[in-house]
């Protein structure tokens, strides 16, 4: 290791509930060879005392991060680097935060890995409808004789979404003799075409594919994207998968064509709100699939994260580039 001729001062401010798994011993060991690490401190703990950022250098965080307005930034006149053991850092960040031009790292690459498996996982049992023929088989008490079902043998699959999930996932599917579309508005053709996925418009995506996955971020412009006159053109059989954002689905309209057509699967890992409320249709339609954001990093998945902090702190304190910086003009696309 290159000999540090600094070693920068840097505090941990995250919910106590999930620290030890985003950043467990080993983790921590490793960051202590290359910083001086205070005590760490909970969002709340800060705000009583916003004076303990004076001196710190680099502030690493995860969910729980604290909002860096312009009150936590003035007693931080010596911050250097912000890196974020989470995905979006749309929650901390300010415009006066962006003006101090400070980079800050997101860990979207790692926690993109579970979200990725699990979809890949929902993708591979929606094209052989396995959650729709057990239903059956439970309703009837007999096996069906033939099951006809679009299989992983040139089917299509839809992504709704390109972004660090959208394309790993798509990435796992190369792997498949499947047909891959998506629509994205950010995305070119070009860049689309290296991932193997050609891009469409909505209608076709829902209107051909035999899975379609939901990858994109909550912006104004996505919220209730989907809806039901969308949902209502999917194939015989269809699954739709949302792991993204509960109001990219437009509930609403949804659920009355989840409720018309029992062919349909719906796979929700989120939903609007989060959870359902008790009288929500969500929980007693057999069609749909609820499960509590178990796509996302959880228990010693998490620990992903915070190695590639680790990661990115040891090339900052070396003078490397980063790897996973955010750049402000992209910020708002993170989920």
């Amino acid at each position: 290791m290159t000999e540090l001729q600094h070693r920068p001062t840097a505090l941990l401010v995250m919910e106590e509930r999930r620290r030890d798994d985003v950043y467990p011993e080993a983790v921590l060991k490793e960051i202590g060879t290359l910083v001086d690490l205070r005590e760490p401190l909970t969002r709340e703990r800060l705000a009583e005392d916003p004076a303990a950022l004076e001196g710190v250098e680099i502030l690493l965080s995860g969910w729980g991060a604290p909002v860096l307005d312009s009150v936590l930034l003035g007693h931080a006149p010596d911050l250097r680097a912000v890196l974020v053991a989470a995905g979006s850092v749309r929650p901390l960040t300010t415009p006066e935060f962006w003006a101090r031009e400070l980079p800050i790292v997101s860990a979207a690459a790692a926690n993109a890995v579970p979200v990725a498996e699990f979809t890949l996982a929902q993708v591979l049992l929606g094209l052989k409808q396995v959650h729709r023929i057990s239903r059956e088989i439970r309703e009837r008490k007999a096996y069906p004789p033939d099951p006809r079902v679009a299989g992983a043998y040139r089917s299509r699959v839809g992504l709704l979404g390109l972004g660090e999930i959208g394309a790993l996932v798509a990435s796992h599917l190369r792997n498949f003799d499947v047909e891959v579309l998506a629509s994205d508005p950010v995305v070119g053709a070009a860049a689309a075409a290296e991932l193997g996925v050609r891009l469409v418009e909505l209608d076709e995506l829902f209107a051909t594919s035999a899975v379609v996955s939901l990858h994109a971020p909550l912006l104004p412009e996505t919220e209730g994207l989907v809806n039901g006159e969308l949902v209502a053109r999917m194939g015989i059989g269809a699954t739709l998968i949302n792991t993204a954002r509960g109001a990219v689905v437009d509930e609403p309209s949804v659920v009355p064509v989840l409720s018309e057509r029992p062919d349909l699967t719906a796979i929700l890992d989120v939903t609007w709100p989060e959870p359902p409320a008790p009288d929500s249709p969500l929980y007693t339609l057999p069609n749909v699939v609820l499960t509590p954001h178990l796509a996302g990093a959880l228990g010693a998945e998490r620990a992903r994260m915070g190695e590639l902090v680790a990661g990115e702190l040891r090339r900052f304190v070396l003078g490397q580039p980063l790897r996973h910086a955010v750049a402000p003009d992209v910020a708002h696309l993170r989920a």
